[in-house]
């Protein structure tokens, strides 16, 4: 009789071998994407070539299409914009290698130029474009009462972070960039957790387990695609819902925007909610139109009252940004991507901006929308990295057009620093 726990132990050992084999090829076959992905980006390749797999992101059933500017008016002004100031800021998008160019002001659509075979219809890869639009899904989320508040802790979400240090991040770390994670960088490293966090199949687990805290949360600006990603996860647990489905339905389809794609990190993945998202350029246009409205769009309330307010709100940590979009802050020549004076990518502004209330969505290789709330413009170049020799101005676009306004506003500039 004594024999018998043992058989039994060795029959529930025999039972669960198929089950731990192909845990196994499982683990081992993540792990090749892993490192298939990896190597492709270190060899140079595109980004986009890596945004695999893909998953479909619903939009508007049938979009409504944006109000234009008449074309008789086109010899003098164009929505109230000189067309020679036009003409030149369309000009410089083209000069940059521009995929797409496109100017609001006075709630009608002043310029539309599409460059190299792309659309309107073309959806074009979005990279850090993706931090506004996340931020604008966890303001939905608040509106329709799946989250409290910003400051709500998202261990509530994720409670394998309660009882550890990083039951202190907020909802509002995650979009601020101050959740005290590991800040950006780059490495070839096949162990770094900034690869593990980026191009893991299970990237969502990686970043949850074993992203490293670095900083007490709230205490520094860190930014970090690993923190943006974790806004997935939270608006997925907080819905129960895909976040493609989400972000879809609740944000892109009352804007009127059509549908596009979402990186996934395996099938039925996870989605990189920092980084990625595929979309025609229109769309975009229509997220920096619904912030200019103050969260409304057609009489209908899509944000709480308070939130745009919210977003375009620096921090003592950064001066220069808010939740998922950057603003105007004091002048700097070169303005970094990185906490306030640590070495790493930065992008040129030959002059301060002529809107000191200036704000706009930021990504790499320069995919930019600028918001002027004073003027009521919106003015965005979306398309590949401008070439070197250009050293691209952040700042030419918009003050290109606020100076040719044909009735311009009462515009306070960007404030310059004592000795900038």
């Amino acid at each position: 009789m004594r024999r018998l726990p043992s058989l039994l132990a060795l029959y529930s050992l025999l039972l669960a071998l198929p089950a731990n084999a192909h845990a196994a090829e499982a683990t081992d076959a993540a792990e090749a994407v892993y490192r298939q992905r990896l190597s492709a980006l270190m060899a140079g390749a595109a980004p986009e070539s890596i945004y695999q797999p893909l998953e479909a992101v619903p939009g508007a059933a049938s979009p409504v299409a944006l109000p234009r500017a008449q074309t008789a008016t086109r010899a003098s002004a164009i929505a109230g914009i000189r067309a020679d100031a036009l003409a030149a800021a369309e000009a410089y998008a083209a000069e940059s290698k521009a995929s797409a160019f496109l100017v609001w002001h006075q709630g009608r659509l002043a310029a539309e130029r599409y460059f190299d075979g792309v659309t309107a219809q073309t959806p074009l890869p979005s990279k850090s474009l993706s931090k506004p639009l996340a931020a604008v899904a966890v303001g939905r989320a608040i509106f329709l009462g799946y989250i409290r508040s910003l400051d709500q802790p998202v261990a509530d979400f994720i409670p394998e972070w309660r009882g550890t240090a990083k039951a202190a991040i907020l909802v509002r770390h995650l979009l601020d960039m101050r959740s005290g994670l590991l800040d950006q960088g780059v490495s070839a490293d096949p162990d770094s957790p900034w690869n593990r966090a980026y191009l893991s199949p299970d990237h969502g687990r990686y970043i949850i387990d074993a992203y490293p805290l670095t900083d007490v949360p709230g205490s520094r600006f860190a930014y970090s695609n690993a923190t943006a990603d974790l806004v997935a996860v939270v608006l997925e647990r907080a819905t129960g819902r895909r976040y493609a489905e989400f972000l879809g339905h609740e944000v892109l389809a009352p804007i009127g925007s059509p549908g596009g794609a979402i990186w996934v990190s395996q099938p039925d993945g996870l989605a990189h909610s920092g980084c990625c998202i595929l979309l025609p350029a229109e769309s975009w246009l229509r997220l920096a139109r619904l912030l200019l409205n103050d969260g409304v769009v057609d009489g209908r309330r899509i944000l709480p009252p308070f939130y745009i307010r919210e977003m375009v709100t620096p921090t003592a940590q950064n001066p220069r940004y808010g939740l998922g979009v950057w603003v105007a802050g004091p002048y700097v020549e070169r303005r970094g991507f990185g906490a306030p004076g640590t070495p790493g990518p930065s992008v040129r502004h030959g002059e301060p901006y002529l809107d000191r209330d200036l704000y706009l969505f930021d990504g790499n290789g320069n995919q930019t929308v600028h918001v002027s709330p004073a003027a009521g413009l919106i003015v965005l170049r979306l398309g590949p990295t401008p070439p070197k020799a250009l050293d691209w101005d952040n700042a030419r676009l918009p003050n290109l057009l606020l100076r040719g306004l044909v009735n311009p506003p009462a515009l306070s500039p960007q404030p310059v620093p004592a000795g900038g």
